[in-house]
């Protein structure tokens, strides 16, 4: 499996943090390759909850099981991911002084050896890898969750 991490300070507490990036919901208007999510309980997400992500690489659409497999909010979740990407995203949130939080993402993943999984994988590389994705994603969840909503 291959891993890519990013972290960022936002200037607002845990809990604020929290509202916005435990939401798959939002996932759209941080990564324009997710063009939906659906499945997701109007009571939100917790721990065993399953909800299904759809994601378009080049033109190519394809959906992602997502299964929550750690929960203890307002700091720790991990996501399981299955279909042409196999994968695990550990969510943390950490307090800092002056109201303050770290956002830090981990993601370990691999794209199925398929002939989507290989799509998602050179789509991913043209855009400049892993890192620059979950970087970009991380960094709209920080605009998003400072300039509310």
């Amino acid at each position: 499996m291959a891993e890519a991490s990013f972290s960022v300070v936002v200037d607002a507490p845990p809990e604020e943090v929290w509202a916005v990036v435990a939401d798959p919901r939002n996932l759209p208007s941080w990564d324009r390759r997710i063009a939906g999510v659906h499945g997701v309980p109007p009571t939100g997400l917790g721990p065993g909850v399953e909800y299904t992500t759809e994601m378009r690489f080049m033109g190519v659409r394809a959906s992602v099981r997502c299964r929550v497999v750690e929960w203890d909010p307002p700091r720790w979740a991990v996501i399981v991911l299955s279909g042409i990407v196999d994968a695990t995203v550990a969510t943390r949130i950490v307090a800092l002084p002056d109201g303050r939080s770290r956002l830090e993402h981990e993601v370990d993943y691999h794209f199925t050896r398929n002939p989507l999984g290989e799509l998602a994988a050179r789509s991913i590389q043209l855009i400049g890898g892993a890192y620059l994705a979950l970087r970009h994603g991380t960094l709209a969840q920080k605009r998003q969750i400072e300039e509310g909503p």
